[in-house]
């Protein structure tokens, strides 16, 4: 019962969606009706700057570490609660249920979990996308290459069977709230980071 408690709490802290109410309290708007429409970090630096984007980056990937470190703490022998509870704040992110399941995609609150599962193979994994943000300032592609190699730098490295599939589970998410951005990308007309949208 408290492994169920812990999740259900995981996806209610990943509900609350720090780009809408930064939007609100700096601008008195919904971010959802600007820029893209995701109420994300990369569409919070389109739409408000940097110093709003890096504070909801910031606190996406807190509520994920709170999540998963929750999940440890209540079931520290058995690594499946600590990966649900993690999964459940990027369900909470992506579908929010304070927020009319309108939320953003999950690339920042992921960084967060897998972060506290792995640290090692997301430092990797993120070190990699962030090159390929640089050489090409595609986000989404950065985002969509973090994930991407997740489960593989993590079953090279060994880790836990468990955080493998969660990863596994994680980078699904992520391609599928990407879809429209792998069109854009394969089409040429994804936003470049900086560019106006």
């Amino acid at each position: 019962m408290q492994s169920v408690i812990a999740i259900v709490v995981s996806y209610l802290l990943g509900s609350v969606s720090f780009s809408f109410i930064i939007a609100k309290l700096f601008k008195g708007i919904d971010i959802r009706k600007h820029g893209s429409g995701n109420a994300g970090a990369t569409n919070t630096l389109r739409v408000l700057g940097k110093g709003p984007a890096i504070l909801v980056l910031v606190l996406d990937v807190v509520k994920a570490v709170i999540a998963v470190t929750i999940g440890k703490w209540v079931s520290p022998d058995v690594m499946w609660v600590a990966v649900l509870c993690g999964l459940a704040s990027i369900i909470g992110h992506n579908w929010p249920i304070f927020f009319g399941f309108r939320g953003g995609k999950g690339i920042a609150t992921t960084i967060g979990v897998m972060v506290t599962l792995c640290f090692l193979p997301a430092l990797i994994s993120g070190v990699i996308a962030i090159l390929s943000i640089v050489v090409t300032r595609y986000v989404s592609l950065g985002s969509l290459v973090f994930t991407a190699l997740l489960p593989f730098v993590i079953w090279l490295m060994g880790r836990p069977p468990e955080i493998f599939w969660g990863s596994i589970i994680i980078g699904v998410f992520a391609f599928v709230r990407h879809r429209s951005n792998i069109v854009k990308l394969v089409k040429g007309k994804e936003h470049k980071i900086g560019s106006k949208q």
